[in-house]
């Protein structure tokens, strides 16, 4: 009767296991994307590449960027098992200076947001120096 009981207990705590282990989960490459140096301009868009390594379809909600100046795209259709997806940001890099910024993501998982970051600084165009004007060889 002892074995049975703990043969028992033993696969209840196995189904346990397994259920707490089942649903979607977004692996990603990568959590943060450094745009490093570029000048004001450069191309805009990264994108975050993920995998559905969960045993459930994965469903974006929503992305959504900690400003106006950071926009994400996302696939709405889902995202089965063992598929792959980018996940789209646009920074706007007509905006000068040192940046970092965040999208959060809310997804259908267990822990259902998640947090990107991109970062790098954006520099001003360099500009051509003046080159002081001839005086046609007049000594002053």
């Amino acid at each position: 009767m002892k074995k049975v009981l703990a043969i028992l207990a033993f696969a209840f705590a196995g189904a346990l296991y397994a259920q707490a282990q089942s649903g979607p989960v977004m692996t990603f490459d990568v959590t943060t994307i450094d745009y490093g140096n570029i000048e004001k301009g450069a191309e805009p868009l990264r994108r975050f590449k993920f995998t559905n390594t969960g045993n459930e379809p994965l469903i974006i909600k929503t992305a959504k960027g900690s400003c106006g100046c950071t926009v994400p795209t996302y696939p709405k259709e889902p995202i089965m098992p063992g598929e792959s997806n980018v996940i789209e940001v646009r920074y706007d890099t007509q905006r000068v200076g040192a940046f970092t910024k965040t999208i959060t993501i809310t997804t259908n998982e267990a822990t259902d947001t998640r947090m990107l970051t991109i970062k790098g600084e954006v520099k001003a165009p360099a500009t051509q120096e003046s080159v002081p004007a001839s005086n046609g060889g007049l000594k002053q």
